[in-house]
């Protein structure tokens, strides 16, 4: 195990993202701002994803956890109520239900508003996810709710794009 940790630590370290996308919160939360970077290893993805500006509270016991997910829609657009309504569904090529989808990622937790995840999957690679969306939804995914996970209003998201550096 530590083999792949400091393998997956020098792909961070030396390597450029084969994808990425800037993070960006609707009119609502316009103070967010982040980045995801997606490595392709083994068989499959290593994502980092860091987000500030996100909504938190002062009170012991209440900081936020929001739902993560990987959207089919292609841009980062929408109405006046709804300002990412065409991010569309999770991504889900395979048909899965929740939450198994490819789309459906770990929660990110927050910490006075900000987040940080660095984590691993393999079910897909970054190239079959670019041009697809990022979202940040204002709940926690229950993990069982179909077909998304009952995670709320989306308040941040990315077009995620291949890197051509």
């Amino acid at each position: 195990m530590r083999k792949e940790l400091n393998e997956a630590a020098e792909l961070l370290r030396t390597t450029t993202p084969e994808a990425y996308a800037f993070l960006y919160g609707s009119n609502a939360y316009p103070e967010v701002s982040g980045a995801a970077y997606l490595y392709p290893l083994w068989s499959g993805t290593l994502m980092l994803v860091e987000v500030s500006g996100l909504p938190f509270s002062e009170e012991s016991c209440a900081e936020r956890v929001f739902g993560f997910h990987i959207h089919e829609g292609r841009t980062c657009t929408g109405t006046k109520d709804d300002p990412f309504a065409d991010t569309g569904s999770h991504f889900n090529p395979e048909g899965c239900p929740h939450p198994e989808h490819s789309g459906d990622l770990p929660p990110l937790f927050g910490n006075r508003g900000y987040a940080l995840s660095i984590f691993y999957t393999e079910r897909f690679f970054p190239e079959e996810i670019v041009g697809r969306t990022l979202v940040i939804h204002d709940m926690p995914d229950d993990f069982k709710t179909q077909p998304s996970g009952n995670s709320g209003v989306k308040i941040v998201c990315g077009e995620i794009k291949e890197n051509e550096d």
